[in-house]
């Protein structure tokens, strides 16, 4: 039923021009910081542990900061799930095309998105311009796992494979020339993960996107999705395909990944995803990190 309530409520804001849309964004944000203790405490020991130059001070600004951008990509992200073609577009606009299209036109393609809080318009965005694979990890909450499926269907036909399914499916999509929408930063437990440095903190790292490259003789063509100044919508960046990825080191691989996003979360350090739980899974040994 809560469920079915919060998505009614961001149904009807997607309506809001976009002055009022942030000013619920910011709203919401601030709520999320008052009343979403845990994740808050999350959201702290992530950027402590990440810049341990941070006084007590800057890293309470920094969470703040965060929270207001993560209740802005939730606000944005209605007109995603409801807008129209043209509505969408108007607040996500993709650059650096070419990039993709250069790299499909030799192989298959992984479009690696680093997590950050726009993540799910871009998505849906990117969706409007092409089919993809997309694997994904179901939602507790099946009302809203059935809603999410449904929207990101919304523009295309992704096929969308979860997590525990058999990567052979994936493997032969990406051979059929069609792309993989791919996050690597996400704690997927121990299971085909290495542990790799990220911002200085030893982090289980996902081993697939070498590994599938690997496999299906596919370019890495990473992208990157920021706010706009002024608080416009956001900006989707395809950047130049990786060169010589995969290496024969899979250590190796996996640093240059996370050495690649933390130099865009430095760019803009509030739009990370620092909700998540990124450092759930500890090497053995070593005590909980939450």
């Amino acid at each position: 039923m809560i469920t079915r309530v919060a998505l009614a409520i961001f149904w009807f804001i997607h309506f809001l021009p976009k002055p009022v849309l942030n000013v619920f964004g910011a709203v919401l944000g601030l709520g999320f910081l008052l009343l979403a203790h845990e994740r808050r405490n999350v959201v702290k020991k992530n950027i402590s542990s990440c810049f341990s130059d941070l006084t007590e001070t800057q890293v309470k600004k920094l969470v703040k900061k965060h929270f207001l951008a993560l209740g802005n990509a939730l606000a944005f992200t209605s007109i995603a799930w409801w807008g129209s073609r043209k509505k969408i577009k108007e607040i996500a606009e993709i650059q650096g095309w070419e990039n993709f299209e250069k790299a499909d036109q030799h192989n298959p393609v992984i479009v690696l998105a680093p997590h950050f809080v726009g993540v799910e318009i871009l998505g849906i965005r990117i969706s409007m311009e092409k089919d993809a694979v997309v694997i994904y990890s179901h939602q507790k909450d099946k009302v809203f796992d059935s809603f999410l499926k449904k929207k990101r269907e919304r523009f295309s036909d992704p096929k969308l494979y979860s997590r525990q399914e058999n990567l052979k499916k994936v493997i032969r999509k990406l051979k059929a020339r069609v792309p993989l929408f791919l996050l690597p930063d996400m704690d997927f437990g121990p299971q085909d993960s290495l542990f790799v440095p990220f911002f200085g903190v030893m982090c289980a790292t996902t081993t697939a996107p070498p590994r599938i490259a690997q496999l299906a003789k596919a370019t890495i063509v990473p992208v990157i999705i920021k706010k706009k100044p002024n608080f416009q919508g956001y900006k989707i960046t395809f950047l130049p395909a990786w060169k010589n990825f995969p290496t024969n080191n899979l250590e190796r691989d996996l640093k240059n990944i996370n050495e690649f996003i933390e130099s865009h979360v430095n760019q803009s350090r509030e739009e990370y995803y620092w909700v998540h739980k990124r450092f759930k899974t500890r090497p053995a040994g070593e005590p909980p990190f939450y």
